[in-house]
């Protein structure tokens, strides 16, 4: 069963999941999209992209590696 947002439902990447998990909370089930994410944060979504690129870019095993969608 593929995952989805918490708050609109959307199916989610294993990014996306990745990135809830490190700016959230690790244990946490249950996810959100880039968008909601960064309406949860009060930042754009631009910003979570920015921050997905730099924890790829640092090696987080949590995030599929550069390159790969």
């Amino acid at each position: 069963m593929k995952e989805r947002c918490f708050r609109c439902g959307r199916a989610l990447t294993r990014d996306e999941i990745a990135v809830t998990k490190k700016l959230v909370n690790r244990g946490s089930t249950e996810y959100y999209c880039v968008n909601c994410l960064a309406a949860y944060f009060e930042v754009t979504p631009e910003e979570i992209l920015e921050r997905i690129a730099y924890f790829k870019k640092m090696g987080c095993t949590l995030f599929d590696p550069p390159g790969n969608p």
